[in-house]
């Protein structure tokens, strides 16, 4: 093994959770960081400048989750692979292949979505005023979106050996590099021109750009992936491998934020400070779900390398520990925003009346995030188990049963107080949901029996 890959069938399962989990909530809290410097300076101004970034935001989340898709095919892949013992050969040639896939469809899907952005957006209800804002920070996203699924798919590879690491520092890296070039770009500062939204945009292609160079470099250092002499032997096998898991990744990680984009044109009907005030509130709630969005990223290679060994008590174990984790930091992160959701809504929105609407959303919603973590825990370690399918069929069912329609039914009687009411009821019954489906894929063993009941019925009647 390389130097940083961990071997996630032997010794304590629970350690190996947090072993692989912990480094990436530096990884993924950058990330997110960057969205949230992105409304914060954007925010500093103006009005429209913000709306525009809670515009797309969900757009590009929707988008984004191709490359999320992707790398949870790859991850499934290789760390059954590893954990099967099998060649690094055939791993890295893997490897090689989905960097190919990935770099080519997401190529054609950042063109496509360039062609576009002006129907989407209207069709979302931005106005004159914020559409020329939204161009100008797209065209940059964009061109950078190749980079973005490049990076992304190079992270999975370093976390189905094991190193989490490594993926995390890239990401943490690229996260402060795009950071510090925000207020650079936006306002003007030293010899560069002000740029405004573009300059936002420009900052995260060239933070991108440096992730990707220095995750190769890595790569090929480790020996993760190599030039293939025969670069097209093996490619059916290895997208056939990628696909059965990466597409219904990519579509159930989609999911959510085009619920988020069908929300927000619900938010929309109550005007651009409802729309600016949602977009600061999600951006906190993502920022505070970082713990289990990281268990959701560590999970996966826990759960791979020890199905393809055939540990499946340690595979339940690991999920049953994951899932403890979401409950017990969901009632912490509910109370703390609760107290001081006006205080975080106050650092991100751009004036008192988006700051209502953000902290009535956060307190709301702040006790029902457990249900979240459960959600995307779940749904990693249904595809690191290859039922993509099961975590597809969740997702469907929290947007399009519950969240879209109890939010169109709730603004028109509550107003924003029913979005948030929307959101938290489709948090908890994605939780029990999610207690079923990992029950009915083998890979979660509570004995409760309304749990047990439904899904042992699921598995005989899937043949899981």
């Amino acid at each position: 093994m390389a130097k940083g890959d961990r071997d996630l069938t032997t010794g304590s399962v629970r350690r190996a959770v947090v072993v692989v989990s912990l480094p990436m909530v530096f990884g993924i809290l950058g990330v997110i960081s960057v969205g949230l410097a992105d409304a914060y300076f954007l925010g500093r101004v103006g009005q429209a400048e913000l709306a525009a970034v809670g515009f797309f935001f969900p757009v590009a989340t929707a988008v984004t989750s191709l490359s999320i898709g992707l790398s949870a095919g790859v991850n499934a892949a290789l760390s059954q692979t590893i954990g099967r013992g099998e060649e690094d050969s055939h791993t890295n040639r893997v490897a090689f292949h989905a960097l190919g896939l990935g770099l080519a469809i997401a190529t054609l899907v950042g063109l496509t979505l360039w062609a576009v952005d002006g129907w989407i957006f209207r069709l979302m209800g931005a106005t004159d005023a914020t559409l020329p804002e939204i161009a100008d920070y797209m065209f940059y996203w964009c061109l950078s979106f190749p980079l973005l699924v490049t990076s992304m798919l190079l992270g999975s590879m370093f976390r189905a050996h094991g190193n989490a690491i490594t993926a995390s520092i890239i990401m943490a890296a690229q996260s402060v590099f795009n950071i510090a070039l925000d207020p650079v770009l936006i306002f003007g500062l030293g010899p560069f021109a002000e740029m405004g939204t573009g300059g936002a945009g420009l900052a995260t292609l060239l933070a991108r750009l440096l992730a990707v160079i220095g995750g190769l470099i890595w790569a090929f250092r480790q020996g993760y992936i190599t030039i293939c002499t025969k670069p097209m032997k093996g490619l059916w096998s290895s997208a056939k491998q990628i696909f059965e898991v990466g597409l219904p990744a990519a579509f159930s990680n989609a999911i959510n934020p085009m619920g988020m984009a069908a929300v927000t044109a619900a938010v929309a009907t109550l005007g651009e400070a409802a729309v600016a005030g949602y977009g600061a509130a999600t951006r906190i709630q993502t920022l505070a779900l970082v713990p289990m969005l990281a268990l959701s990223s560590g999970i996966g290679p826990v759960i791979g390398q020890n199905w393809g060994a055939d540990e499946k008590s340690r595979v339940r174990g690991a999920m049953r520990f994951t899932f403890l984790i979401c409950l017990g930091y969901g009632a912490v992160l509910g109370a703390t925003l609760l107290i001081f959701g006006e205080t975080f809504a106050g650092f991100i929105a751009s004036g008192p009346e988006d700051t209502a609407f953000a902290t009535t959303y956060l307190r709301i919603v702040g006790f029902s995030l457990f249900g979240y973590g459960v959600l995307v825990t779940a749904n990693a370690a249904m595809n690191a188990r290859s039922k993509a399918t099961f975590s597809m069929g969740l997702s469907l069912g929290r947007i399009f049963l519950l969240y879209i329609p109890l939010a169109w039914a709730l603004v028109a009687l509550m107003g924003f107080t029913g979005i948030a009411i929307a959101a938290a009821t489709a948090n908890v019954v994605a939780a029990c949901a999610a207690l079923i489906l990992t029950r009915a894929t083998g890979i979660l063993g509570l004995d409760v029996a309304v749990v047990r009941v439904p899904g042992d019925r699921l598995a005989k009647a899937t043949d899981t």
